[in-house]
């Protein structure tokens, strides 16, 4: 860079920085004790969603450069492994058993890979979920880093925290998701979309019916301080809010990636941003003291279960249509 113009720009910017920083020092100075209070909390938040955001937007855009490559790389070891000796022996014996295997990783079937891949999250969300349920009734190391986390949070927590995430945590309450199930059902039902309407009303109603029934048989008792935000007493585990918000953005941000858009960047930016709301939600009911860590890993664990099973029973719906209908007739000459 030229020298006259580095330092123009070096003088400039020197100017300005000593300008900020005795404005700040003037109107903030007596106040440090209570700015540093506030400062704390928000430069703690600000690192988690700042650290959030860029995580899951280089995992998306690796997984965007990289799908291609996993998907070849992924075949490739597949037809390794169905062309074993073993496999072989196995599809000469057992023909029709082959079929049905083979069929659950075809990509073009109905029931093809996109059933396999829902079955197989809905069973890591199922073994997650029993994991912690197990910790939380026998009370393991799981529960001992609850007490430890809601201690540390309920020391370091300002009252302009609570504002701020009492109204993030509103958009997961049942106002809000009952207000977005209506929403949504009314514009799919004018746009005649009956298959992921009937999917959409059994995520809503068996979400709820999943939290309500899961709260009555745990049974677990609230943090001691959850009584200054709560309405009214409910069982904690697991955070309705948790499994709530997952199943409910994580079908809006579905429906809006295969019915709404077929831009790769819209769609990515829909389910970063789902991601983050679902986050932050979660993040805003341990802030508050209403749940514990592990309620609401037990929340987003049942709901990955139960949305995965819903958004399966819609994909392979949708495709069974497609492939029952009859082929067009030839044109006539």
């Amino acid at each position: 860079m030229p020298y006259r113009p580095f330092m123009l720009s070096d003088a400039l910017c020197a100017a300005c920085w000593s300008a900020e920083f005795r404005s700040l020092g003037f109107v903030f100075g007596g106040h440090l004790r209570q700015l540093a209070h506030y400062v704390g909390p928000a430069t703690w938040v600000g690192t988690l969603v700042v650290t959030l955001v860029v995580g899951l937007v280089v995992a998306g855009r690796w997984f965007v450069a990289a799908r291609t490559r996993l998907v070849a790389r992924t075949e490739l070891v597949w037809q390794r492994v169905i062309r074993t000796p073993a496999l072989q022996r196995l599809k000469v014996r057992h023909p029709r058993a082959w079929t049905l295997v083979a069929a659950r990783f075809a990509r073009g079937q109905y029931l093809g890979l996109h059933l396999t891949i829902g079955l197989a999250i809905s069973v890591a969300g199922l073994w997650l979920f029993g994991g912690v349920t197990e910790d939380v009734i026998h009370h393991d190391s799981l529960t001992q880093f609850d007490a430890t986390l809601l201690d540390w949070g309920r020391a370091h927590a300002t009252p302009a925290g609570y504002a701020v995430f009492n109204a993030i945590s509103l958009l997961g309450s049942a106002a809000a998701m009952t207000i977005l199930a209506l929403g949504v059902a009314f514009i799919l039902a004018l746009q005649r979309q009956w298959i992921v309407l009937g999917g959409w009303v059994a995520a809503f109603a068996g979400g709820g019916l999943l939290d309500q029934m899961l709260k009555v048989i745990i049974r677990r008792p609230r943090p001691p301080h959850a009584a200054a935000f709560l309405p009214h007493p409910s069982w904690s585990f697991p955070s309705g809010h948790a499994m709530g918000s997952l199943i409910g953005y994580g079908m809006l941000a579905y429906l809006l990636v295969v019915l709404w858009t077929h831009r790769r960047s819209v769609r990515i930016s829909v389910v970063l941003g789902a991601a983050l709301l679902i986050g932050a939600i979660g993040l805003s009911r341990l802030y508050l003291g209403v749940h514990y860590f592990s309620d609401v890993l037990g929340g987003y664990a049942a709901g990955v279960l139960w949305l995965s099973a819903c958004v399966s029973g819609i994909e392979v719906a949708r495709r069974r249509g497609v492939a029952l209908q009859p082929p067009a007739p030839p044109n006539a000459h």
